[in-house]
């Protein structure tokens, strides 16, 4: 094993410690806030594996969607909502039974079906240009679906300005003294004098 070999291995075994650490502290943390910040090490820990295998373009869209996107909007979520969190202190969660036995079942499936399988290794050499080779395809053999989505992305961005928009709608009240030219008894009127 050469110094470059070994050098990949390390780096890959510590990325799945990682991973392996920050999702337990995901799991088993009662602090969402932490539970939150370590979900979005380990989508940190994914993008640099696909680094590692060169798929620099999975990579970044990993950094970008998961990290910059659903973490954040995960951490906004959690610190707007506000909720008085019981055990705050960091002390784990007490896990149910069920919940147990059906997590340790499919890890032992899983675990099972990876080391029974005869996995094939592929001796073609990986693509050099992948990032040229994703926007030759995305902008011509996969235009219509990129413009249909950006047109649905910007139908969901008008859709959420007018939601985040809060106008008074006049109430039936308003509306029935508007009709009959009365006054507004809500709005202060200046003194007459007689």
């Amino acid at each position: 094993m050469n110094l470059e070999e070994y050098v990949q291995s390390v780096s890959l075994h510590s990325l799945q410690l990682g991973i392996v650490i920050g999702t337990l502290g995901v799991v088993f943390l009662a602090n969402a806030v932490y539970a939150a910040f370590l979900l979005g090490f380990v989508f940190i820990c994914i993008a640099l594996i696909y680094l590692l295998f060169n798929a620099d373009f999975l990579a970044a869209a990993q950094v970008l969607i998961y990290v910059g996107a659903i973490n954040v909007l995960i951490l906004f979520a959690i610190m707007l909502v506000n909720k008085k969190q019981e055990g705050s202190s960091g002390t784990p969660n007490n896990p149910t039974v069920g919940a147990a036995l059906i997590c340790s079942s499919l890890f032992f499936l899983l675990s099972s079906t990876i080391f029974t399988t005869s996995w094939p290794v592929s001796s073609t050499k990986a693509l050099e240009q992948n990032l040229e080779i994703i926007g030759t395809h995305l902008f011509s053999d996969f235009l219509l679906g990129f413009e249909v989505l950006s047109v649905v992305l910007l139908i969901s961005l008008i859709g959420a300005i007018v939601i985040a928009r809060k106008e008074e709608l006049p109430s039936p009240e308003n509306e029935k003294m508007l009709k009959l030219h009365l006054p507004n008894p809500l709005k202060t009127s200046e003194s007459k004098e007689f």
